[in-house]
């Protein structure tokens, strides 16, 4: 099985049929979709101006989603590396039970619905880098109330996700699933009464 850079050679490969360059794309998101497969592949087309069902688009376009992409995943590697080192630490000095944000991170390692959007076509507008950044400062600080990729207030729990966990606070303005250690428990507890959250 073709791992992610190999695919990436192929979609930026001239010699290569523009259907392989595209499929190419495509599978690079079974290693690695922050939004869960549909929902990146969505963006990555809006973002890169072609459409989700265009056979042939523009090989130009093909690679600018493939650049986002690529982007977006050093910075989760980035993170996944930063992580690994501070467990390692944390286990040396004695701390063997992880953190809620240990579990959660548990559940997205190497990537794949760390920004879960339930619906494809509902996903924050901007670079993916920019939303992993944003939700990895989230990650690395206190709890607060609103969404860490837009400080959307809008949040409400919702049931029977097609992710791990399949509950949880989304957010109404960018569509996803607030990862619960970066939101307070009243922010949760709002969220699971359905009260919209108002921003302090």
């Amino acid at each position: 099985m073709a791992g992610f850079r190999s695919l990436a050679r192929q979609v930026r490969d001239p010699r290569c049929d523009l259907a392989l360059r595209r499929y190419s794309l495509r599978k690079c998101l079974e290693r690695f979709a922050p939004y869960g497969h549909r929902a990146t592949w969505d963006h990555l087309c809006s973002r890169a101006g072609f459409g989700p069902e265009d056979r042939s688009p523009d090989p130009a376009r093909l690679v600018a989603a493939l650049e986002e992409l690529e982007e977006a995943r050093s910075v989760w590697l980035a993170y996944e590396v930063a992580f690994a080192e501070r467990r390692r630490k944390e286990k040396h000095d004695g701390l063997r039970r992880p953190g809620s944000v240990d579990d959660w991170h548990r559940l997205t390692w190497g990537g794949f619905g760390v920004a879960w959007c339930d619906d494809p076509r509902v996903h924050p507008d901007g670079p993916l880098a920019e939303v992993l950044r944003r939700l990895i400062s989230a990650l690395e600080r206190e709890p607060g109330a609103v969404c860490p990729v837009c400080d959307g207030d809008r949040l409400v729990w919702k049931y029977d996700l097609d992710h791990e966990p399949s509950t949880g606070p989304v957010c109404s303005d960018c569509g996803i699933l607030v990862p619960r250690p970066v939101l307070t428990p009243d922010a949760r507890a709002d969220a699971r009464r359905g009260r919209l959250l108002m921003s302090a």
